[in-house]
């Protein structure tokens, strides 16, 4: 029998995807990554508004965080320079727009402070009410969103019906759902229509149902407390050095509300608690929304009750448009109205910063006046801008999925943020 020809024997190729399986060494050896960059926004889901996130990822972890403004930036200083005093109201309902009354009433303060005006006594209780209400309106649309990207559509149903209900009552207020420029320098521009206060109080009864709905929702929830407890946590001591104020630093056990601190209208009248957290986290941030609207409801109750008859504006014709039949009817009602239209309020020469508590936090105006009826310089002191500057010191080094409720938590408004 002829012998076979010897076959050489076939070399073993190095599979590595095989191979690593069989030695020890090579499962202990380190996967190789490489950190990847990820854009959220300007325009996606988990940003309100129109920012953006520049975000750099190590796996799931966050490694430096980047918010980008500017989208929305539509030079409000600037524009409020070239208007009378009067035509910037309605630039401010485009700070905040879930809360223009704040903005009006804060402005319209501000500009008063310089004046020296006092305005009547029924005008500070109709904004003490707008104001109540447009914190309520707020807070119910920052708390609807968080349970909405978490998950809980119900809870997030539960708050826009609520929060239609206050935007019902303020359009019969003010003829506006959301851009209200409510109110004037020197008190009001209209009265509370009749019956108003009725309805109100039966809607407020509507909407502390749908809280409490909301609250029992997610306050327990196993999902909603293991996403926001513990996560985007900040001290006290930083939120300070960041300049935090409103829900955000209280949430951190910081007791200040200018609320309390320097009462201003007829705050001081009123029976309420400021809330106060502990962890300064995500959780501890929802909490104060949800507390702050029960004071909301306590005080509007009160104010509704308790508002005295009278004069809405003050009665001087520098100040305050004259009665439509004095305008048509006097050379004098003529002339003030044609040199307040076209001339615009004569604020005297100086200088002011004033400031109230809006939904997010301390709303500061620093005015400036050359004597002429126009802002010669208007500078807006808004809440969120400090409190979107230490995201990045809060998320960096968390994981990714805690970006989520902690840029719904701090409530960053595009509108107040980009001037």
């Amino acid at each position: 029998m002829a012998e076979q020809p010897h076959k050489p024997v076939e070399q073993h190729e190095h599979n590595p995807d095989t191979d690593s399986y069989a030695r020890e060494s090579e499962l202990a050896a380190e996967l190789q990554t490489k950190r990847m960059v990820v854009n959220m926004g300007p325009s996606h889901p988990a940003m309100h508004g129109t920012v953006r996130m520049k975000v750099e990822l190590d796996g799931e972890t966050i490694v430096r965080a980047d918010p980008e403004i500017g989208f929305l930036h539509r030079g409000f200083q600037k524009s409020s320079e070239n208007v009378t005093w009067t035509q910037v109201l309605p630039y401010t309902d485009r700070l905040n727009y879930l809360s223009a009354m704040m903005n009006n009433f804060g402005y319209l303060n501000a500009v008063e402070k310089l004046i020296g005006l006092e305005i009547p006594e029924r005008a500070q209780y109709m904004r003490v009410i707008g104001s109540e209400l447009h914190r309520m309106h707020d807070h119910l649309t920052c708390v609807g969103a968080i349970s909405l990207e978490l998950g809980g559509f119900a809870a997030f149903l539960y708050g826009i019906e609520a929060r239609e209900l206050i935007m019902d009552r303020v359009s019969e207020l003010t003829g506006a759902r959301l851009t209200t420029s409510f109110g004037r320098i020197g008190g009001m521009n209209r009265d509370l229509p009749e019956g108003w206060i009725e309805k109100t109080l039966k809607s407020l009864d509507k909407i502390a149902e749908l809280r409490d709905e909301v609250d029992v929702l997610l306050t327990s929830n196993r999902i909603f407390v293991d996403r926001t407890k513990g996560t985007g946590v900040i001290s006290a001591e930083d939120a300070i050095d960041f300049g935090w104020t409103g829900p955000c630093l209280r949430a951190c056990g910081v007791d200040y509300d200018i609320r309390k601190v320097k009462p201003y209208w007829v705050y001081d009248r009123f029976d309420f608690d400021v809330p106060i957290g502990q962890h300064g986290d995500n959780y501890d941030r929802y909490l104060m929304r949800v507390e702050e609207m029960k004071q909301s409801d306590k005080i509007l109750r009160q104010a509704l009750k308790s508002i005295p008859a009278g004069p809405i504006i003050v009665d001087d014709w520098r100040i305050a448009l004259p009665p439509k039949p004095e305008v048509y009817g006097t050379i004098e009602g003529v002339m003030s109205h044609f040199k307040l239209v076209m001339e615009g309020i004569q604020v005297p020469p100086g200088e002011v910063y004033d400031s109230t508590e809006a939904s997010n936090g301390e709303l500061g105006w620093y005015i400036v006046s050359d004597g002429r009826g126009r802002p010669y310089k208007l500078h807006v002191r808004a809440p969120g801008f400090p409190i979107l500057s230490a995201v990045p010191h809060i998320i960096e080094g968390q994981m990714l999925a805690d970006l989520i409720p902690t840029f719904d938590t701090i409530n960053m408004i595009g509108g107040e943020v980009e001037q």
